[in-house]
């Protein structure tokens, strides 16, 4: 029997996210309508809203809904930015940012996962302002700098520089800072020449690969 995936949609959104205090009415509305089952591997679909992370190979995993939520109302979207997203994955976290910014650039290191969210985001046609690319997300896309907004699904070590040259001004970056296994989900805001940073809450993701991350 296939889930009725609007209802399952609708009960993550008012019991893991409203009641944990995700209150950004557009963050709401992109997590109410964007198909996650489209973006979770066949085997593991039934799973799709349920309150965890699920593994999507290649020791990767889409994020937990309110993680992906808290992240996303963190960056305090309008519409108007361009957005870089640091560990596409399957392209969820792509495409709940597609529906807050003007543009979002995903970068996954792994090059089959950049296939797979590309193809999951051209399925579903919300492809229309996000480009898929692989490459170093510890090292960002400069050709696209600045960015207004920076999201981290993966775990650094430290901030990486090259992330923070290219956040704009002003602009802000979402990233778990941390150790392999727990971390600090991290804001760094940029206004007006200052760079402010604090923590928003402890988390466990899986760590950045590549040059500025975990090797």
């Amino acid at each position: 029997m296939i889930p009725d995936w609007p209802s399952e949609r609708r009960r993550m959104v008012d019991r893991q996210l409203r009641k944990r205090g995700i209150r950004d009415p557009r963050v709401l509305g992109a997590m109410l309508t964007i198909p996650r089952e489209e973006f979770v591997p066949h085997d593991s679909r039934i799973c799709s809203y349920q309150d965890e992370p699920l593994p999507i190979g290649y020791g990767q995993s889409i994020s937990q809904p309110y993680m992906i939520a808290l992240m996303a109302e963190l960056l305090e979207l309008t519409g108007v930015e361009t957005v870089l997203d640091v560990g596409g994955g399957s392209g969820y976290h792509a495409a709940v940012l597609g529906a807050l910014a003007a543009r979002v650039i995903s970068i996954e290191i792994v090059p089959a996962l950049a296939r797979v969210a590309g193809q999951n985001l051209s399925r579903t046609g919300l492809d229309r302002n996000i480009l898929v690319v692989r490459g170093d997300g510890s090292l960002g896309w400069p050709e696209a700098a600045p960015y207004a907004g920076i999201s981290v699904a993966a775990a650094a070590p430290d901030v990486p520089q090259p992330l923070l040259k290219q956040l704009g001004d002003p602009g802000r970056l979402v990233i778990p800072v941390g150790g392999r296994q727990d971390q600090e989900l991290r804001v760094i805001v940029k206004s007006n020449g200052v760079t402010e940073e604090h923590g928003a809450t402890f988390c466990r993701f899986v760590p950045l690969r590549g040059d500025r991350g975990w090797r």
